[in-house]
């Protein structure tokens, strides 16, 4: 039996689980099972590996992707300069290394960590490009938000972070003006604001300033089409939800989970 499942907190509705599940069934992996494990702290995590020895891989999630980091024997790349995880490996550590070695372990796992948000984020924002997105403003600065401004750098595209608190090199919610919007024609929501089933909360920001001109991103797919997304519809905007950069980084874990 080969176990992978997803950490965070809270789980209310998971996207992985339906997603593997119905992956696993298809490929006719009946040895396959994805579970949800909702650790409220991170100290939970090193129990959960000797309660679950079946486990081959895990998904991390808010509000996770930073502090697994410590829980890390290997960071990719691309994980590090990010500087935040949400795809581990699960290796099996031989006993007969040990043997051979001249060591004795106890430890029987080592967990190596990616980012596959970074690949599905960038391969599902490039399509929506013009010459015009030249600027984005980034609505948060938790791990989801360093793989967005991580594939923004990359893209050539300069950003703005907005957070709840103010600093040099961030603006605050409240100090968003109509010019703050015309300058920025990208528009990415990092946040968990408008997840299901707070379906009618958005961050608040002056919607009305936010034309034809605009591309609004939301990395929340549940529910599609969240309030921050809508009200940049009804003035013309461009608009995708995460649904799709989830499927496509879910697709990268998997191959990294059986590579």
């Amino acid at each position: 039996m080969k176990k992978f499942g997803l950490i965070g907190y809270p789980l209310v509705h998971s996207f992985s689980k339906q997603y593997y599940t119905e992956k696993f069934e298809n490929l006719g992996l009946s040895d396959h099972s994805y579970e949800l494990f909702p650790l409220q702290a991170l100290s939970e995590l090193p129990q959960l590996l000797k309660d679950e020895p079946k486990l081959c891989g895990l998904n991390v999630t808010i509000p996770h992707k930073i502090g697994v980091l410590y829980y890390l024997d290997w960071v990719s790349p691309e994980a590090k300069v990010v500087n935040a995880v949400n795809c581990i490996k699960i290796l099996k550590r031989d006993p007969l290394e040990d043997l051979f070695s001249g060591e004795c372990s106890l430890e029987r796992v080592r967990l190596h960590g990616y980012n596959t948000d970074v690949y599905g984020f960038e391969e599902s924002l490039k399509p929506l490009l013009k010459k015009s997105h030249t600027r984005a403003l980034v609505l948060g600065n938790g791990g989801a938000a360093r793989a967005v401004l991580y594939v923004l750098r990359k893209l050539n595209i300069e950003y703005t972070v907005v957070s709840r608190k103010a600093s040099h090199i961030q603006l605050p919610y409240e100090e968003i003006r109509k010019e703050t919007i015309e300058k920025h024609s990208i528009i990415i929501n990092t946040t968990p604001v408008g997840t299901y089933p707070n379906v009618n909360e958005c961050l608040d920001i002056p919607y009305e300033y936010i034309g034809k001109q605009h591309l609004l991103y939301d990395l929340i797919y549940n529910p599609e089409e969240t309030e921050f997304l809508k009200r940049g519809r009804l003035n013309g905007a461009t608009i995708k939800n995460g649904k799709e950069m989830l499927e496509l980084q879910a697709e990268k874990n998997w191959e990294i989970w059986e590579g």
